[in-house]
């Protein structure tokens, strides 16, 4: 509605409620007045407590705020001039004029929304006005907290590996590969019953294969609290979990493998047996079958999510605290290591932006690991980005991991802002970003000569000079920091140009500590202040976590693991055990009487299956011979 249509309609309704007002003062009885807030002009008509002079002065407000409305829509020359149709005639306003009192009622409320609408229109106008105000400390924290948030976002197309394996070979080579790997199965069921397909629910985190089974809702999750913008959950265990979980617990006090084996066939996603079997198998050197535990560990882990948690926005917190909290952060943290194990660098960075945001504490250490992901999936300008906001203390530079990450972003930015003609001389350059890496933390370059390894003659006359002759900090946070990021990134290394980018700063160091050496002494400042604890604060943190070597024991070593005859025979080999849980079947009757680390090993090959059979139980040598076609 224009300004000038209001403004009729107003006048109108002023001089209805005048006649109104003439009929009421004719009547004897008396009613009680329509109290309404005292901001709107046209409650005053009804009221007849005001005096007259405060009727003026409010309908002379109302008419100024409609002239004003008038000179606003007249300045503005874009628009077209429109005929008014008034909402009234002579006709009308005689009728009206004998309405009783209710029907003026109605029609005031109707205008008094009309007044509304254009007083809210006009505030809007102001909002620019309010926007200048000081912030307080507590919207500060809230921006930092949200930009923590926004660069941890983790974006799902890129948690798929296979999408990213696709992007780096080919579709039509992985389609190849897809189709060997149909052959080889389908040669190898040849003569087995096929396993039972079910349609499994959609996943996040893994994609579920066809012979996996249904997962149930013993293991379910909790909503907490919601603190400084962030929501708190918990995984819950149902009593039948608990029971299986303390199973568990008692299998595992004597190592007995076969125990723990004997708990997955009865619930097959009971998640500490699953991730005992995935470290199992990967020390046997069976790393897909490790693997797949770990993917199955992870798909029962998302279907007990709450409705509200959704962990990709980074705003949802599982605190490590909580003893049902911890499988999720083992399991996504030896996923992102079997990722980076395919090459999938991408994938894996994405999966360690979920887990650094899970827990605000960090107790797997991902920040020690994310600079090295970002790297390798050439994520550059992310991972500036990250050291920029992360807390927003910029204190993040001094760990060992990310004063030399952030040089070698800065040499790649560089590289391609040259290609691009559009260098950035406001930030420091990528030789004096690896200088001051140096200075913080010399006794890098010594582990990394010795790690990589760097044979040429120029590292010898580097390593000849006092300052980087020690590989020893004497502070033992910073020590054992410098181990996990040379186990973690020297690969990095091994590049010609990151070498020589290393090698030029190192000479440059030596050569300003000729000509100055009280630097040494300001930064040795720098690094005792960073890590005041002469304890060491991560030493929860092994080395062996980061590093890309897979130990293996042969599988005679491992027969002390096997469990102990005894038990295997009467406590945890007993079938009633578990057959009396809620949501648990019997042992289906081709395993009831077997090994259970050997149904195990088979019940994860897609082409085995046990089913109760009508002639009789399966033959182990068979499943023996798919075994071993399958290694």
């Amino acid at each position: 509605m224009s300004a000038r249509l209001m403004k009729k309609v107003l006048n109108e309704q002023h001089q209805l409620q005048q006649h109104v007002s003439e009929e009421e003062e004719e009547e004897e009885n008396d009613s009680e007045p329509i109290t309404r807030s005292s901001i709107n002009p046209f409650d005053l008509l009804n009221d007849q407590d005001y005096e007259p002079e405060n009727q003026g002065n409010e309908l002379a407000s109302s008419h100024e705020t409609m002239a004003s409305y008038d000179e606003k829509e007249e300045s503005s020359s874009s628009l077209k001039p429109t005929a008014e149709v008034s909402t009234s005639n002579p006709k009308s306003k005689k009728k009206k004029k004998k309405k009783t009192k209710d029907n003026a009622a109605a029609a005031n409320k109707t205008a008094d929304d009309k007044e509304l609408d254009l007083i809210l229109e006009d505030l809007s106008l102001n909002v620019n006005s309010s926007a200048e105000q000081p912030v307080s400390a507590k919207d500060k924290i809230k921006s930092v907290k949200q930009q923590a948030t926004s660069v941890l976002k983790v974006d799902p197309k890129y948690l798929n590996a296979e999408n990213e394996l696709r992007r780096i070979f080919g579709s039509k080579v992985m389609k190849s590969f897809e189709s060997s790997n149909q052959a080889s199965s389908s040669r190898q069921m040849r003569g087995v019953r096929g396993r039972v397909h079910y349609n499994l629910r959609k996943s996040v985190l893994v994609t579920p294969s066809d012979n996996w089974l249904r997962c149930d809702d013993s293991l379910s999750m909790e909503f907490l609290e919601m603190k400084n913008g962030y929501n708190y959950f918990r995984y819950v265990h149902s009593p039948s979990y608990s029971q299986s979980q303390r199973a568990f617990e008692a299998a595992k006090a004597i190592n007995d493998i076969n125990g723990i084996a004997s708990i997955l066939q009865h619930r097959p996603y009971h998640i500490d047996s699953l991730l005992t079997m995935a470290e199992y198998f990967a020390v046997l050197g069976e790393q897909p079958m490790s693997a797949d535990a770990i993917a199955r560990c992870l798909y029962a882990l998302e279907c007990a999510w709450h409705p509200m948690f959704n962990p990709l926005q980074g705003s949802c917190q599982l605190k490590f605290k909580h003893d049902t909290n911890k499988p999720i952060f083992t399991a996504l943290f030896t996923h992102m290591k079997n990722l980076d194990r395919r090459d999938c660098h991408r994938s894996a960075l994405e999966v360690c932006k979920l887990l650094l945001s899970l827990d605000s504490d960090d107790p797997m250490g991902a920040i020690f690991c994310i600079d090295y992901f970002a790297l390798r999936a050439e994520e550059y300008a992310w991972l500036e980005k990250f050291s920029e906001e992360y807390k927003s203390d910029n204190s993040i530079w001094l760990f060992p991991n990310f004063s030399y990450s952030l040089a070698i972003c800065r040499f790649y930015l560089e590289r391609e802002a040259c290609k691009a003609d559009n260098m950035n001389d406001e930030k420091s350059s990528s030789s004096d970003l690896m200088k001051q890496a140096l200075m913080l933390h010399p006794s890098v370059i010594k582990k990394l000569v010795a790690k990589v390894p760097l044979k040429d003659r120029t590292w010898t006359d580097i390593l000849k000079h006092a300052f980087f002759r020690s590989d020893q900090t004497g502070i033992p946070s910073v020590d054992h920091l410098i181990n996990i990021y040379v186990e973690r990134n020297y690969l990095i290394w091994r590049l010609p140009d990151l070498q020589k980018l290393l090698s030029g700063a190192a000479k440059t160091v030596i050569e300003t500590l000729e000509s100055n050496k009280s630097e040494v002494k300001d930064w040795a400042c720098v690094r005792k202040e960073a890590f005041s604890s002469e304890k060491n604060e991560y030493g929860h943190l092994l080395v062996s976590d980061f590093s890309d070597s897979l130990s293996s024991i042969p599988r005679e070593n491992l027969q002390q693991f096997m469990g102990v005859p005894r038990m295997m025979e009467d406590g945890m080999q007993d079938e009633n055990q578990f057959a009396n849980l809620p949501g648990n079947g019997h042992a289906p009757r081709g395993v009831a009487n077997r090994n259970a680390l050997a149904v195990l090993f088979e019940s994860m090959l897609p082409w085995v299956t046990y089913e109760d059979r009508e002639d009789g139980e399966p033959d182990d040598n068979q499943h023996d011979d798919h075994m071993q076609d399958h290694q």
